[in-house]
């Protein structure tokens, strides 16, 4: 599937670092664009910042409206989307993820990308609550955390102890600025919470963060890791260690404790 998506938006995943970062992230979010049953759904991309996943969905064919609360982020959107001939496709928002019901309208989305910002807002399960009212019904979620495990093991690798326990205990990154992480339950809980229905949950950076960087410039180990992050992401062996959760989840036809108050 990760192969279609190169295809589509001619991005080649698996020739950096970077990319061999998200590629573990790209399948369940073009299974979500491919599969959500309209022929041009509307993605939103909570947070999205400079595009790293709005540009290659919008050269996919797919509009897209980012919301961001950095400026400097949505100029450099705008600028990458200039360049690509993708102004007609993107759309750059100014706003925090508590604003995507005004900025963007409730139940317009299809597709809501919400990466990378629960782990940094006070009451996860709320934001995300008031982030799904821009999903139809029977809209999709693609929503990345990061894991409380790789946390766990990084600090131990590095001799860290103290510290890898107070991740583990939940008590580094309280103060002054919450830096949560979650394991595949507390991922699975928060959306619950908030309303969603979960249909998978994987991994990512399951195993790329632990390749000393010079190993990455040899082509062969960079596709040979891939093969492995890929195959291990949904191994539940090995799914609790990723740097990153990634659930994908939908919003259900009814959900009274969210629309009987719209």
């Amino acid at each position: 599937m990760i192969e279609e998506l190169v295809a589509a938006s001619d991005v080649s995943l698996g020739e950096s670092g970077a990319d061999l970062r998200q590629a573990a992230i790209w399948p369940g979010v073009w299974a979500l664009l491919s599969t959500c049953g309209v022929p041009r759904p509307l993605i939103v991309d909570a947070g999205g910042g400079s595009g790293g996943f709005a540009v290659p969905i919008a050269a996919a064919g797919y509009p897209v409206i980012v919301v961001d609360p950095s400026p400097d982020a949505l100029a450099a959107l705008r600028l990458r989307a200039a360049e690509r001939g993708l102004d007609h496709q993107i759309t750059a928002v100014q706003g925090d993820l508590g604003d995507l019901g005004d900025l963007v309208g409730v139940g317009r989305a299809d597709v809501l990308l919400c990466h990378s910002v629960l782990d940094v807002v006070d009451d996860p399960a709320t934001a995300l609550a008031q982030a799904l009212r821009v999903l139809r019904p029977g809209g999709t979620l693609s929503l990345l955390v990061a894991g409380q495990g790789a946390a766990v093991l990084r600090r131990v690798l590095a001799g860290r102890i103290d510290e890898a326990f107070a991740v583990f205990t939940g008590e580094l990154g309280r103060a002054p600025r919450p830096s949560r992480r979650f394991s595949v339950a507390d991922a699975v809980a928060l959306v619950r919470r908030a309303g969603g229905e979960v249909t998978d949950v994987h991994g990512a950076r399951i195993f790329t963060d632990l390749v000393p960087g010079e190993r990455l410039s040899d082509p062969r180990v960079v596709e040979s890791l891939r093969r492995l992050e890929l195959a291990a992401a949904r191994h539940e062996s090995y799914r609790d260690l990723a740097a990153h959760l990634h659930v994908l989840a939908r919003r259900p036809a009814r959900q009274p404790h969210i629309d009987d108050h719209e």
